[in-house]
């Protein structure tokens, strides 16, 4: 039985978890919005996971407990899932489907975006540049965050990756233009979720955050919509009312995993590790909603963030993810277990995009040259470590006795930082002088002559 006019149809194939299937219909499309009535009347909607000649694979937002198969009405609404956008979104809180979650009704909404997004011309994409300062030096100075870059934030189980985001959103500032923040929670826990409103409510910067939050109890489909709501609402606010957007997500481990379990009741065949095959592809659909276009003032950076299963960075998550995304922030165990907050590890960590937008008027002239010998004297001091685990501290040589001071200050002063502490950039690097003033000047030979003269601190 069906109405092609309405394009409704009655009764299902098949039902597995989440997902049915439907055949002899009309050629739908994919990603196409599908309304679902049971027997009851009760309406819940539905977006095609899998198209073909006269069959459809759905999935429904809202599970499918009280769906029969017999009695059940289709209706394909012909459209994909939008999201109504509008200024009034910042301040609000919303679930991993766009509905509000602070118990206000629904803003108004100025217009309706497709959360799939629209893809940009690569010939309109401008070079990110210019700088984000987050108020924390290990980024600021060692890994800075430009416009238009995304940069993911590597962690793991136990590891302080929600401090570290909320402390970013919180902190995090552009000089002289409109900034604003998205921040996208996927199958993260009710405590977490509470945590994540009070720290912006209490810290008085929740009224330029818009927040979508998918619990872990959600169905798998509402993971795999939340950072498309989130970076539909970045879109509208970058490329339309031309602010700066940082969109912060977290984490996107449970994010794959979603595809993951979405994958396996289709009975798709798996690649490593059980994920899909298409993972890499999924993955850059996201990631590749960053960055800036030609005449427009606007931007969109990304802070994704994951957790490496057992640590692993080569697990397929963190690889496919790096080979995406411009860079990566490392959070390091070891540094953790000795209270450094926040711990990101010096030597692993990178920012792809930094070299282009420091000094050269970007930031303060000394800024490159500083940035380099601090990192190439860190990874001395690894290696002078390595060497006094097997021959021990009274081996070693004066100057590396220097070092391994150097080593112990760069990371107790400088990479370490109060979770309420916001330093600026010129705070930073002035803190960077002063740790790396403890060797000669004779180690620093990546500083020109003149900028030594300037910020070299006698000790």
């Amino acid at each position: 039985m069906q109405n092609y006019k309405a394009r409704e149809y009655v009764g299902l194939d098949e039902v597995v978890g989440p997902i049915f299937f439907i055949r002899n219909i009309h050629n739908v499309g994919y990603n196409e919005l599908v309304e679902i009535i049971d027997e009851k009347g009760k309406s819940r909607l539905g977006i095609t996971l899998e198209v073909g000649k006269g069959y459809a694979v759905v999935e429904i937002l809202e599970g499918t407990s009280g769906i029969s198969l017999r009695n059940s009405r289709i209706r394909f609404k012909e459209q994909p899932l939008t999201l109504g956008v509008s200024e009034d979104i910042l301040g609000r809180v919303f679930d991993g489907k766009g509905n509000p979650l602070d118990g206000m009704s629904k803003p108004l909404y100025d217009e309706m975006f497709d959360v799939n997004g629209l893809a940009i011309n690569p010939t309109a994409r401008d070079y990110p540049k210019n700088i984000i300062e987050t108020g924390i030096s290990a980024i600021d100075v060692m890994n800075t965050l430009v416009r238009g870059q995304k940069l993911p934030i590597f962690s793991g189980s136990g590891l302080p990756h929600d401090l570290i985001a909320t402390q970013v959103a919180c902190q995090a500032r552009v000089q002289g233009e409109g900034f604003c923040v998205v921040f996208a929670a996927m199958g993260v826990k009710y405590d977490t979720v509470r945590f994540f409103i009070k720290t912006f409510e209490d810290s008085g910067v929740l009224e330029r955050v818009a927040m979508f939050l998918s619990l872990a109890d959600s169905p798998s489909i509402e993971r795999t919509m939340t950072p498309r709501l989130a970076l539909t609402a970045a879109e509208y606010f970058a490329f339309t009312k031309n602010m700066h957007v940082l969109v912060i997500m977290t984490d996107m481990s449970n994010y794959c995993e979603a595809l993951r379990e979405v994958s396996t009741i289709r009975g798709e065949i798996p690649a490593r590790k059980g994920y899909p095959g298409y993972l890499y592809s999924d993955l850059a659909s996201l990631y590749e909603r960053a960055g800036m276009i030609k005449g427009i003032k606007g931007s969109i950076t990304q802070l994704p963030i994951l957790t490496m299963p057992n640590d692993d960075i080569t697990h397929p998550i963190p690889d496919l993810t790096g080979y995406i995304t411009e860079g990566q922030i490392v959070l390091e165990r070891e540094m953790y277990s000795r209270g450094i907050y926040p711990p990101i590890a010096g030597l692993p960590s990178l920012s792809r995009l930094m070299k282009d937008n420091i000094g050269q008027g970007f930031t303060r002239d000394d800024h490159p040259a500083l940035a380099s010998q601090l990192f190439s004297c860190y990874a001395r001091v690894k290696d002078i470590r390595a060497l006094a685990s097997i021959i021990g501290e009274e081996e070693l040589s004066p100057l590396d006795l220097l070092y391994l001071k150097f080593g112990e200050e760069f990371e107790r002063k400088f990479l370490s930082q109060g979770y309420h502490e916001r330093r600026t950039l010129e705070e930073g690097l002035d803190l960077g002088w002063e740790v790396i003033s403890i060797l000669p000047k004779d180690e620093l030979v990546r500083i020109k002559d003149e900028f030594i003269a300037a910020h070299y601190k006698k000790r």
